[in-house]
């Protein structure tokens, strides 16, 4: 028990007397930027994608944006996070000579990559509405455009919200990797707070503890969700 409180003092130390807690802020705070707009990005390019993947493939356009859709799918989901944040950051935007910060490229990576698994999640959560819906709204004169992104969509995403849920936590937990292109998040923060300490223990635990309450927060807030729309469906 000794042991652990001189570890623990040893952590507090570096954590308030030399201002750790300021790392920790901005690692949240970036943490927290990164998963939202990947999030955004991701449930735009994933509504987008899968709209398109259940379009009737009568015509050539429809087909060949399947085809694009199918590969950019592929590719996002077939290599890992960091890979691609790799990528990204050490050679297309040089070679595009773009200028960009680590935490504006992982949000953007984040972003292409959940829209990859978000466009299966949506394309799912469309399947699930009933058919009468759009043959409903093109019956009253709806375009196709129109009643899938005014009346299947808002449906299907009541369907998916837990699993959309699921691919948030997903991003708030790999936010650990941007430290690979100069990012601070939570990891760098700790990380650093061990290195200058020499006691890591501590600060990964400390770590691993906000996480898992982030986790709960986004959790509890998900079922909140659910329940205020069980309860909507009900009054209609």
């Amino acid at each position: 028990m000794g042991d652990f409180e001189h570890k623990w003092q040893t952590f507090w130390e570096f954590f308030m007397d030399y201002k750790g807690y300021v790392k920790v802020v901005e690692g949240l705070k970036n943490t927290a930027i990164i998963a939202i707009t990947g999030l955004i990005i991701g449930i735009i390019i994933g509504t987008l994608i899968a709209t398109v993947r259940v379009i009737p493939k009568y015509k050539t356009l429809p087909k060949v944006l399947n085809g694009f859709c199918s590969f950019y799918v592929w590719i996002f989901r077939g290599t890992p996070m960091v890979v691609q944040l790799l990528i990204f950051y050490y050679v297309l935007l040089p070679i595009w000579e773009i200028n960009m910060t680590g935490v504006q490229v992982a949000c953007m990576v984040f972003g292409l990559n959940s829209g990859a698994y978000i466009s299966e999640i949506m394309r799912s959560g469309i399947q699930s509405v009933d058919n009468g819906q759009m043959e409903g709204g093109r019956a009253v004169g709806l375009s196709f455009a129109t009643t899938m992104f005014h009346i299947v969509i808002p449906q299907a995403i009541k369907n998916i919200l837990p699993t959309l849920g699921n691919e948030f936590i997903s991003l708030i937990k790999e936010t650990s990797v941007v430290s690979f292109v100069g990012a601070t998040d939570l990891y760098v923060a700790f990380n650093k707070i061990g290195t200058n300490s020499y006691e890591f223990m501590v600060p990964y635990l400390v770590m691993a503890l906000i996480y898992l309450v982030i986790v709960i927060i986004i959790s509890l807030l998900i079922k909140l969700m659910e329940r205020r729309l069980k309860k909507s469906d009900r009054r209609n």
